[in-house]
């Protein structure tokens, strides 16, 4: 049987590319299996500054739970009495991802693949690609992706999305904000490319501790908010990045990071 993920390592990206292709790149625990492992191994790797996720092939990013009869990972096998489900596990790990991830979206992005478009951190995504929550047409909502399509998503439209199930173009939704950048298919890799350098040369320290901030602070009071603001700003300013970040402003010269 394949690899349900592939991974490549290209200088400091690692990009992850869920694999089914014929399945129109579906997802399964074998998938969601696979991207939390591939998300282990980047972090650890010190060299990793960010993670592109991608689908194989060139129709689809990811078409969420597939639906075909007794397939494996199909919504309709949910244990209610059972919370811990695979999709929810993947959405924390890629909450909790301490390095940028950028989704890819080659193809279009429906349901628990919009879900996971909505779950990275920046999009780039072909102005074709079509972006969804499609499970009204099947006697659902997309009640597991729900919290990071209400991070992404202007409430109008999303309600629009979720009470017709149908889809927008990525086109359609750069002006929402639901993608960073939409561009033609011939333009997605070198689109990419120019976001990934302009990442990759910044401190991996300050990214790390800055998402884990964002992360606690997006679900604080504003109080406690300001109040933890501070006190990271203060342990982040100790760190060697942000030191050699500040001397090579004062000498004019790049910046050399250590990750520390």
């Amino acid at each position: 049987m394949s690899d349900p993920v592939t991974t490549a390592r290209d200088d400091a990206t690692l990009t992850i590319t869920i694999a089914r292709e014929s399945r129109r790149n579906a997802l399964n625990a074998d998938v969601a299996a696979a991207i939390m492992a591939a998300l282990d191994r980047a972090e650890s790797d010190g060299g990793i500054r960010a993670v592109v996720l991608t689908g194989a092939g060139e129709r689809a990013f990811c078409a969420g739970g597939d639906l075909q009869p007794a397939a494996d990972g199909a919504p309709f096998s949910i244990d209610a009495a059972d919370p811990r489900h695979y999709v929810a596990a993947l959405l924390r790990r890629m909450n909790d991802c301490r390095l940028p991830l950028i989704a890819r979206v080659n193809g279009h992005a429906l349901a628990g693949g919009f879900g996971l478009v909505c779950a990275c951190d920046l999009v780039v995504a072909r102005e074709d690609a079509l972006l969804g929550v499609t499970e009204v047409k099947v006697g659902l909502f997309p009640m597991m992706i729900l919290p990071f399509l209400l991070r992404n998503t202007p409430n109008r439209v999303l309600m629009e999305m979720c009470l017709t199930g149908e889809p927008i173009t990525a086109a359609e939704a750069k002006p929402h904000g639901i993608v960073n950048h939409a561009v033609p298919a011939a333009e997605l890799d070198a689109k990419l490319g120019w976001l990934l350098a302009r990442i990759t040369d910044k401190t991996p320290t300050g990214i790390r501790l800055g998402k884990q901030s964002l992360a606690k602070i997006r679900e604080m009071s504003l109080d406690a908010a300001l109040e933890y603001a501070p006190f990271m700003l203060a342990n982040m300013a100790q760190t060697e990045d942000a030191r050699e970040g500040f001397a090579a402003f004062v000498e004019k010269r790049p910046p050399n990071w250590t990750g520390r």
